[in-house]
């Protein structure tokens, strides 16, 4: 338990059975009135950010939410296998919470994996990854249909938009927030 006057950004609170992630606080002092504290909260599983005032010193309750380092090692059926760097620990963390981040995701590649008490919360991926383009078409010059990109499908199976120049076998960077193309790999 801590109060409200002990909130930082990145703490995790338990509220109402959810956990939510504080992403802005703000100690408000009116000349009139009690102290409050204005927050805005993101909730860990669904990403929805909401906004919440509390009153001055309450109580809230606090998670524990554990960032462990690991490596993605295969999948079996509907999980995902992850072992801990530290301690090679496995984890088996369910297709639902890897969601979109499986389409960027390489054997033996570094994430983040967010636990509470025990159950996997979240994956958390480089900012970008090195991927290479199994196949896509040629681009044909002068062709401006398509604001100068063409479709290309990643090594994992995943589908982004390219510039019309790169063609199959290259390694590009894929910026794993969005899915969008960032540049040639340097190799």
């Amino acid at each position: 338990m801590a109060t409200t006057n002990d909130l930082k950004n990145g703490m995790v609170l338990n509220i109402d059975g959810q956990l939510w992630t504080v992403v802005e606080f703000q100690h408000v002092k009116p000349g009139k009135g009690p102290a409050f504290v204005r927050t805005k909260l993101k909730q860990v599983l669904t990403g929805k950010v909401v906004e919440r005032t509390f009153n001055a010193g309450v109580k809230v309750e606090t998670a524990v939410v554990d960032k462990r380092d690991m490596e993605y090692l295969y999948r079996d059926g509907d999980d995902w296998v992850f072992m801990d760097k530290q301690s090679f620990e496995m984890v088996n963390v369910p297709d639902s919470v890897v969601a979109d981040g499986g389409k960027y995701l390489l054997e033996n590649q570094g994430a983040i994996v967010a636990q509470h008490e025990g159950a996997p919360l979240y994956v958390e991926l480089p900012a970008s990854v090195e991927l290479t383009i199994t196949y896509t078409e040629p681009g044909l010059q002068g062709d401006r249909s398509n604001a100068g990109t063409k479709p290309a499908t990643l090594e994992t199976g995943a589908e982004v938009q390219v510039p019309l120049f790169v063609g199959s076998g290259e390694k590009v960077r894929i910026d794993t927030r969005d899915g969008s193309y960032l540049g040639r790999a340097s190799s």
